[in-house]
């Protein structure tokens, strides 16, 4: 069925297409301090085990709810508390993407890495205030529409701009003008900031670090099952984050240009990973989000293995777009499942601050436990670390079957 009037309607809304640049400016950070640094970090003849060290500079992304409350609790500029926190984290962040484009990964890695760290650090904090805004300004029945533009312009970007077109850009000009383009490219959030409203307070901010944190945390952990619970979610995508933080290193190492790895893994991946998401959402009516939580899994541990098939074709564009496409809408599917669970285990009353919880939970074993992967290469080769990988999507999956319980009661 094509799209109504009343789509495109709500997709052309201010709103909508405030949402589109907010995702965008989220999306474009996470690549230039993940595999496109990689790559650049490659090409200048660093090894993998500095490279898979770099993945701790992430670990923002995984304590953001340490400094959340002080966002919530204060309102820095006339212009209101979101908005306020956006410009500043906005060009805040800017300003480090151009820093990290004028460093020298091979002549100061400390720098380097400060100016990653910093650009996370930033990017985390936008994604806070860009959550709450994207909250707070929705009206429910808009709420799911909003959430799917947001998500899909920041797919777009960090698959296709930060990702896709950054790589492309670094076989024609140099990795400085690169990131310096990229830094420019982030004013988009900076318009988006200027041209939306505040939205309405409908209650008053945190006063105390009570009403801000404990209760939140108090009323999870009283759950039936919560340790169980957290495990999960720790557990349940760390064999894809490890293969994933190694892939551009591989592709790469491989003979594959960046030119193809642009074209094929970004633009393909992103298409696929898009088809993966909505096909995930079809099925999960049917299954159930638990049932959906195995069966995704189990193919997620299916598409990281397609990896080690690269090992023994080589470079080969067909094989390539083909492990590419299975492993993006693995991911998509297992990602929509994943997502909604999370969700789903939140209180209404403290959702905000749960999710937070929960998302920066997600994102830990991307930064903590993959940061060895490097060596993990090194030592095992590439068809050892990929195997490696597939075996820890089964403890995820091993408990999916006490959360089922748990839900039933």
């Amino acid at each position: 069925m094509w799209p109504n009037k009343s789509f495109w309607k709500d997709l052309l809304s201010k709103d909508m297409l405030i949402l589109l640049a907010m995702g965008f400016a989220s999306g474009l950070p996470l690549a230039l301090t993940g595999g496109t640094l990689q790559a650049w970090m490659k090409s200048e003849g660093v090894d993998l085990g500095t490279i898979g060290l770099f993945s701790a500079v992430s670990l923002p992304l995984s304590l953001k709810f340490l400094w959340s409350p002080f966002m919530d609790r204060f309102t820095p500029l006339k212009m209101g508390r979101r908005r306020g926190w956006m410009l500043i984290t906005q060009l805040l962040l800017i300003a480090a993407v151009a820093g990290l484009g004028m460093s020298q990964p091979k002549i100061n890695l400390y720098i380097v890495a400060g100016l990653a760290i910093l650009v996370s650090f930033f990017s985390a904090s936008q994604d806070i205030v860009l959550d709450a805004w994207r909250r707070e300004k929705l009206e429910d029945d808009q709420l799911g529409f909003g959430t799917s533009v947001f998500v899909t312009s920041y797919l777009f970007s960090f698959r296709m701009i930060s990702g896709s077109l950054a790589l492309i850009l670094a076989d024609r000009i140099s990795w400085s003008s690169v990131y310096l383009i990229m830094a420019g490219a982030l004013l988009v959030g900076v318009i988006a900031t200027l041209l939306c409203k505040e939205p309405a307070v409908l209650s008053a901010p945190p006063k105390t670090l009570k009403e801000a944190v404990i209760e939140p945390f108090k009323d999870f952990f009283t759950k039936p099952g919560a340790v169980t619970i957290l495990i999960f979610i720790l557990a349940y995508k760390l064999g894809d984050n490890m293969a994933s933080q190694m892939t551009t290193p591989f592709y790469l190492d491989i003979g594959f240009s960046k030119t193809e790895i642009g074209a094929i893994n970004k633009l393909v991946g992103w298409i696929a990973l898009v088809f993966g998401q909505v096909l995930g959402g079809i099925l999960m009516k049917k299954l159930g989000i638990l049932r959906s939580l195995l069966w995704f899994g189990l193919l997620q541990g299916a598409a990281v293995y397609g990896f080690a098939v690269l090992t023994w074709t080589g470079k080969n564009n067909g094989v390539l777009a083909g492990v590419i496409c299975f492993e993006n809408i693995a991911i998509g599917m297992g990602t929509i499942a994943y997502v909604a669970y999370m969700a789903s285990i939140t209180n209404k009353k403290f959702t905000a601050t749960q999710y937070a919880l929960l998302s920066s939970l997600m994102a830990l074993p991307r930064t903590l436990i993959s940061a060895p992967t490097g060596y993990m290469a090194q030592f095992l080769g590439w068809h050892g670390f990929f195997l490696l990988c597939t075996l820890m999507a089964i403890p995820g999956l091993l408990l999916i079957p006490r959360l089922t319980k748990l839900d039933r009661h």
